[in-house]
């Protein structure tokens, strides 16, 4: 199943993605696409029903993050072995974890704010996770049984206040809007295990980013044992699993988003995203 949520920002409703491309409404079927409907049990629920007996949602609606009220937004750094090398770093021994607050969390085609005062906003498509059941201690062999499924995810990142500002990544990573999710969850009995997906990341029609999820150092079922050692994981958390290489801040000269310019990326089987880049003066004045 493909699940989404449509609607304006802060209204979103319930849906899925029809075989034939089309949205349908799940508003009469559940309240929204969170902990119980993302739970095996809620799955298994939804995927009986005939998509073609749901209310069709108007083309050009907006979609929004999938994940309702998401709980902790996780990422992983550095986990392309070819973009550790084109950030000058080491590939690290165990998976590097910091998070993004929430509240970037949107839509996969709203826009993209660059944040007051910055100087080095960067792309990064990425493979995420969403969590479907309590998952604790849990062993490898066993973690992919708490994956509710898989989204597309593009975590915008700003690399001055991320590298250089001192002490964690966290704070480029979370400002507002830099969390853009979706366009669905892709359940996790169609993604098979999410394995040789090719992802890519465009700006201004020009390919940046071109990679698979074979080349992961951590598989998704690792990551979601390792951090289950450290904090339990709930269902409607997502984790964001790294990016290959092609980042702005590995070219040479390196390279910055501007207010302007028009991202696109996307993943197989995932669907794509598009955002337009805009300044803080322009939303904020």
């Amino acid at each position: 199943m493909k699940l989404l949520r449509h609607g304006p920002a802060g209204q979103e409703k319930p849906g899925l993605m029809a075989p034939d491309g089309t949205i349908r409404d799940l508003s009469a079927e559940i309240a929204d696409i969170g902990a119980e409907a993302l739970s095996p049990q809620g799955l298994a629920r939804l995927a009986a029903i005939d998509p073609a007996t749901l209310p069709e949602v108007s083309a050009g609606t907006r979609i929004g993050c999938p994940v309702a009220n998401v709980g902790k937004f996780i990422a992983i750094g550095l986990n392309f072995s070819d973009h550790a090398a084109e950030s000058n770093l080491p590939v690290p021994a165990e998976p590097v974890v910091f998070t993004k607050a929430i509240s970037c969390i949107q839509g996969p085609n709203d826009d993209v704010m660059i944040p007051k005062g910055s100087v080095k906003t960067d792309w990064e498509v990425e493979l995420g996770v969403v969590i479907g059941s309590v998952a604790r201690n849990v062993p490898e062999d066993e973690a992919l049984a708490h994956i509710a499924g898989y989204v597309l995810i593009h975590d915008v990142s700003e690399r001055e206040f991320q590298i250089e500002r001192g002490g964690t990544w966290d704070k480029g990573k979370g400002c507002d809007t830099f969390g853009p999710i979706g366009p669905f969850i892709l359940t996790s009995d169609e993604a098979d295990e999410a394995k040789s997906l090719g992802m890519w990341l465009d700006v201004n029609g020009v390919r940046k980013q071109t990679g698979t999820t074979d080349t992961m150092i951590f598989n998704c079922a690792h990551i979601v044992s390792y951090l289950s050692r450290f904090m339990t994981l709930m269902p409607g958390d997502v984790i964001t699993t790294g990016t290959p290489p092609g980042v702005g801040m590995g070219k040479k000269p390196q390279e910055f988003l501007k207010a302007g310019d028009v991202v696109e990326l996307g993943i197989d089987k995932l669907g794509t995203q598009r955002q337009r880049v805009v300044s803080y003066e322009s939303v904020y004045g």
